[in-house]
């Protein structure tokens, strides 16, 4: 991503800009600044990869600056765009965080916050915020909005929808590839590099994440100079990541099409806790009570175990609210997209198996976002 075209609906951008604010008012909040680059493109429309330093600006009377590097882009969710030197003859500066701040202090400057007398309040991610950045603000009083901003986060707006159901749309080719390939004597670097190129195909450009689990015959990790063995069951959590926005889904296959009963039988199992999920989540319902749920049905499973969370939310990170999980004690919001992923592991399952879909939470229920085969092997 190089930031030159809009990834999200700019109106959208502008509202989400509005609820911001909204926020803003109610802590008596002067400006915000956002160097986050999914802060960037949330409220501004645009996104730039790790080797740049883009930040933004909103103040509480509706002006919103955007700090590109190099070049300005021709359509932004921005009253002004400004931009500060990224590269010199191609070669990348390593100080742009330094230089991009530079030009958001002038802008600020101008703006003159406080000049009524007041010590001015600005809003700032202390998860991400540098002191580049804090100590261009001067005396201002520093708060904290990582809370509002992930709190915004949670309620997925259309545009953001549409990135979202196109990185779970590239997640069906991939389980297509797989069930091609995954046999015994494949490797796992080979299964791996194929999956991506079913993504990248499906998304007609590069990804912005490439997944997450492709260790055969283990719970997880990356893929390995290994080949995949008879009777072993290979977990694929495949979660790309189309222009910022994550999918996270789980399919299981047996590696040599011929599942054991034990492996079926907890299958059966892990399917009927998706299947719970289902019937309870709706919008307000409490994750701790579906969590204890699903955890009593599994316990019952004839073979394997199960201690893992069940699931959580996705959408410009990997794992974002809500928590399916008792350490956290949240409630389903409309609007929230989860990725629900039940499990049994044991030795004798060679090593177990996990099953993850992707839902969108109404008032009425769960939306199916994953509507691919759940099958251990082809039929």
């Amino acid at each position: 991503m190089n930031g030159l075209h809009p990834l999200l609906d700019l109106d959208a951008c502008r509202l989400r800009q509005e609820r911001l604010r909204r926020r803003m008012a109610d802590r008596g909040l002067d400006a915000v600044v956002l160097v986050a680059p999914e802060h960037v493109q949330y409220v501004t429309g645009h996104r730039w990869d790790f080797r740049f330093a883009p930040v933004a600006a909103l103040l509480a009377g509706g002006e919103t600056l955007l700090v590109c590097p190099d070049k300005p882009v021709e359509q932004a969710a921005a009253t002004e765009v400004r931009t500060f030197v990224a590269k010199r003859r191609s070669t990348l500066r390593t100080d742009q965080r330094e230089a991009s701040s530079a030009v958001l202090g002038d802008w600020l400057a101008s703006k003159r916050l406080g000049a009524g007398g007041g010590r001015p309040r600005v809003g700032v991610e202390y998860a991400a915020c540098p002191p580049h950045v804090t100590r261009l603000l001067g005396d201002a009083e520093l708060l904290d909005i990582d809370h509002d901003l992930l709190a915004m986060r949670r309620r997925k707006d259309p545009d953001e929808l549409v990135l979202i159901r196109r990185a779970i749309a590239a997640t069906g080719h991939m389980y297509e590839a797989a069930r091609r390939l995954v046999r015994p004597g494949v490797s796992e670097l080979t299964i791996f590099s194929a999956l991506q190129a079913a993504a990248v195909e499906a998304c007609g450009e590069m990804l912005t994440g490439t997944g997450n689990d492709y260790a055969c015959a283990v719970r997880g990790g990356p893929p390995r100079d290994r080949v995949c063995q008879p009777g072993e069951l290979y977990i694929l959590d495949l979660g790309p990541a189309y222009r910022g926005y994550f999918a996270d889904n789980a399919r299981t296959l047996a590696v040599d099409g011929r599942p054991t009963d034990a492996q079926l039988a907890a299958w059966s199992h892990v399917c009927e806790a998706l299947a719970i999920v289902e019937r309870r989540g709706r919008a307000g319902a409490r994750c701790r009570d579906i969590y204890e749920e699903v955890r009593q049905w599994l316990a019952t499973a004839p073979v394997g175990s199960w201690s893992s969370h069940l699931g959580h939310g996705i959408g410009l990170f990997v794992h974002e609210d809500p928590h399916l999980n008792p350490e956290w004690d949240d409630r389903l919001e409309a609007g929230d997209v989860i990725a629900v992923e039940p499990a049994i592991y044991d030795p004798a399952l060679a090593c177990g198996m996990r099953i993850e879909n992707n839902y969108l939470v109404t008032d009425a229920g769960l939306e199916p976002l994953s509507p691919f085969p759940l099958a251990l092997a082809e039929t």
